[in-house]
């Protein structure tokens, strides 16, 4: 079934190159069906590419799914337009005039400064209080995770020695939640962060249950125990390049960077990566909209 969105967005082209069913607004008016409305909070600089890392695993599932993008306005981006952030995206204070079946909140490059000196955070927060009562599930990415950890429950995130940077195995702690329904006992989640959460610090939170760790017995995903808020610590959306463009955008910089792990053939960032973790991505976003949204929403939103 069909992801909705307008017409002329620029990542419309990309999705159905790839044939993911996309639909029009003028042709989603003509279907007797409430689609599920999911909210995108898009923090990362590079706008248009992630929204098209998210549509398209959102657009890989059996339902309608009507899209409002979001920006901050307390935060002016410097690698898109104004014309396509106004074209394109509502801002961020038009979400309290809604109510939505599920909200993503993705990572942003600003997980080094203190929250609260992250310019737009007291409108983050706001957001995040709005969602408790008026979205059905919440999806945190990365430092969208981290602040939100962080927000909810007071767990503060932690510098770590190295920069976590590659493409890293992943092993269920839970058999029977359905966020993780036919994934494999042990999975990849591209990574790519400075900071961390403490397990300790999490798992001191009765609210909150893990679902899966890393090889380094960090906490990957995570959720509150009404299932309202999801929290995921990789980037399941990273395309093939993701990592790579990272890895040659600091290193062209001079900065201290490592190859990332598990990620290059043999190890030679001369050589083209492998995608190992698409049915991966594709399996959880799709869980996700259908586990816990879609089969618990109820159909008139006013009733969250």
């Amino acid at each position: 079934m069909p992801i909705k969105i307008q017409s002329d967005l620029p990542a419309r082209t990309v999705l159905e190159n790839e044939n993911i069913f996309v639909m029009t607004e003028n042709r989603a008016a003509t279907q007797d069906i409430r689609p599920l409305k999911i909210a995108i909070v898009n923090l990362m600089p590079t706008k248009e590419t992630t929204e098209t890392q998210l549509l398209r695993l959102l657009g890989n599932t059996p339902l309608q799914i009507d899209i409002s993008l979001v920006r901050m306005e307390n935060h002016a981006a410097s690698h898109v337009s104004l014309e396509h952030l106004e074209k394109f995206y509502i801002p961020s204070s038009d979400i309290f005039k809604n109510k939505y079946d599920g909200l993503i909140i993705t990572g942003a490059p600003v997980e080094q400064m203190p929250f609260e000196d992250v310019d737009y955070w007291n409108e983050l927060c706001d957001i995040m209080d709005y969602a408790k009562k008026n979205v059905f599930s919440t999806l945190y990415i990365c430092w969208g995770a981290q602040a939100g950890l962080y927000h909810n429950y007071g767990i503060k995130k932690v510098q770590l020695e190295k920069k976590a940077f590659g493409v890293i195995p992943n092993h269920k702690v839970t058999e029977n939640d359905p966020l993780l329904r036919g994934f494999d006992d042990i999975f990849p989640v591209p990574t790519s962060r400075h900071t961390t959460v403490s397990r300790n610090s999490i798992l001191k939170v009765k609210d909150l249950t893990v679902l899966a760790e890393n090889q380094e017995n960090e906490i990957t995903l995570c959720k509150s125990s009404d299932n309202r808020s999801i929290f995921m610590m990789g980037h399941l959306e990273y395309d093939t390049e993701t990592l790579s463009k990272e890895y040659w955008r600091d290193r062209n910089k001079g900065l201290p960077i490592e190859i990332p792990l598990n990620y290059f053939p043999e190890n030679n960032p001369e050589q083209k990566p492998y995608n190992v973790w698409r049915s991966t991505a594709h399996l959880f976003f799709s869980n996700w909209l259908n586990y816990y949204v879609y089969q618990d929403t109820p159909y008139d939103l006013e009733k969250i």
